[in-house]
């Protein structure tokens, strides 16, 4: 028999609250916790699926579970309502439990909204090390959610950003956003003119739940890093299928081939075939595949970055929080 880690011989059920979660997490540490669980070994089963409806409201429920060798099983249930924007209530709402593997002893519940947002913000970034320009300085970030306003703090961890552009569809959301990212520290500002802003940026980074583009390809910079985060089922799409014409083009994990609308799209408009994909984010940490280069006297090649979110970045994140906070 195989001895395995014992985590914890505790029944004792920790809980960490949206403060002690977003605490615990700091995108340099996370997204190299994320290449590391990249790179080593874990078990993601594809996600469920659940239509749940209530009257007249209706969402989506996904449960992701995953478990890793270092003896840590967690399980995510995420609520996408899209009403909710009508009731001044975020679209997404999660919740996360981490067990031990090895026994299914309950360790602790964390806030899901804080893992999913930071995680998410790190995949991109984790996305970024490997594939945007190396001197890439302005960032657009393409809405004004709570993942959208994680964005230049994570960009910032991997390329020397200096200018961030914020564009949403209620200009007063962008103005919102743009004065808590000068709070923070970063140089940003709202636009108006999405098309203008896609043209000045050297990463592109979309986090909406938008079911029709927004972006297309004669607006991307030569060279420029497309970064699309934010819409996970097929229906949902935030890029032109020619947006995937001529780029490199790598997804989080293999299930965005099935789950993207902007892939599925794409692949359907004949500007992209499923042969075409580059890599995923595993064979990019564990380096089986090498990032784009530019070869002598060409441009740097455009590249694309499709994720749908993974249960091992929920997982790791998780991990990170549990062994900072107890003790």
């Amino acid at each position: 028999m195989p001895a395995y880690p014992v985590i914890h011989r505790s029944i004792t059920m920790r809980h960490f609250n949206a403060e002690q979660t977003q605490a615990a997490l700091g995108f340099p540490r996370l997204i190299d916790g994320l290449a590391d669980a990249f790179a080593g070994e874990a078990t993601v089963p594809l996600r469920h699926t659940h239509a749940v409806t209530c009257g007249q409201a209706s969402g989506t429920s996904l449960l992701m579970p995953a478990w890793s060798d270092q003896g840590y099983y967690g399980l995510k249930v995420i609520n996408i309502f899209d009403g909710n924007a009508a009731l001044g209530l975020p679209g997404l709402h999660a919740a996360y439990i981490l067990f031990d593997a090895t026994t299914g002893v309950p360790l602790a519940t964390l806030d899901g909204d804080v893992i999913t947002a930071w995680r998410t913000a790190a995949a991109a970034a984790l996305g970024a090390r490997f594939l945007a320009a190396d001197d890439a300085r302005t960032l657009l970030i393409v809405g004004g959610g709570r993942i959208a306003g994680l964005l230049a703090q994570a960009m910032a961890a991997v390329r020397p950003i200096e200018q961030v552009r914020i564009w949403t569809r209620k200009p007063e959301q962008a103005d919102r956003l743009a004065r808590q990212l000068q709070q923070q520290g970063h140089r940003a500002s709202a636009c108006a003119d999405l098309a203008d802003a896609v043209a000045q940026s050297d990463i592109v980074s979309c986090a909406t739940l938008s079911t029709e583009p927004l972006v297309w390809r004669d607006w991307l910079k030569p060279g420029s890093h497309l970064d699309l985060i934010g819409s996970f089922t097929p229906r949902m799409t935030e890029a032109a299928p020619d947006c995937f014409d001529g780029a490199h083009v790598y997804v989080d994990t293999p299930e965005a081939l099935m789950k993207s609308g902007d892939i599925l799209n794409a692949v359907a408009a004949g500007a992209l075939r499923e042969s075409d994909i580059a890599g995923t984010l595993a064979d990019l940490c564990r380096g089986s595949v090498r990032p784009p280069a530019a070869a002598d006297g060409e441009a740097r090649p455009r590249t694309v970055f499709k994720a749908v979110g993974s249960a091992v970045e929920d997982l790791a994140a998780a991990v990170l929080v549990y062994e900072s906070l107890a003790g």
